[in-house]
């Protein structure tokens, strides 16, 4: 069976090199972000957001004990400010949305900051890069979240962006999630 989790991953390593930079949208525990701190090296830098002090100090722990490089940013902010602490081109970004595993689960993404955020990271998003959003449909903030990010990204012109939905259709409350890439400088 497929993993949707590890092919989010997958995707990622085809356009993520050593060196680049990338952003963890919601950091959650750390997991994404250590895995974005390992593919760019010492060379990358990695900027990871929560609303959650939880969730930077479980990161900030975890991120150590995990031997990551000290190559990161860890930002106690909602990520739809994004553009205030990011000021160069990203090559990746990651959305896990919902809520912290293990935290408050009241306490989730929500549409009025998850979709300035996603405009904001195309907007970053530089030449050969990649945009993975994990969605969870399986409360109703998330089905609502998952809807108007596919509402969204349908009207962009693909000539901007290539946006594709990688979902389990025979299982409606899974996660799912949505890339969005962008073309490769022209040689």
């Amino acid at each position: 069976m497929i993993d949707l989790l590890e092919l989010h991953k997958h995707f990622i390593l085809t356009h993520l090199r050593e060196g680049d930079v990338a952003v963890d949208f919601t950091m959650g525990n750390g997991h994404d972000t250590a895995f974005l701190s390992r593919t760019v090296g010492e060379s990358g830098h990695v900027y990871a957001f929560d609303i959650q002090a939880q969730a930077v100090e479980s990161t900030a722990k975890n991120l150590k004990e995990w031997g990551c490089p000290e190559n990161y940013t860890l930002i106690h902010a909602s990520h739809h400010l994004v553009k205030d602490y990011v000021k160069e081109p990203i090559r990746a970004g990651m959305f896990n949305l919902g809520y912290l595993p293990g935290g408050d689960k009241r306490i989730t993404t929500m549409r009025e900051t998850t979709m300035p955020a996603i405009e904001a990271a195309i907007d970053l998003l530089g030449p050969d890069g990649i945009l993975n959003i994990a969605v969870y449909p399986g409360h109703e903030e998330g089905e609502a979240e998952g809807k108007m990010i596919c509402d969204y990204l349908s009207g962009i012109s693909r000539h901007k962006v290539c946006a594709t939905l990688v979902k389990i259709i025979n299982s409606p409350t899974s996660p799912f999630f949505i890339m969005v890439e962008t073309k490769p400088k022209k040689a």
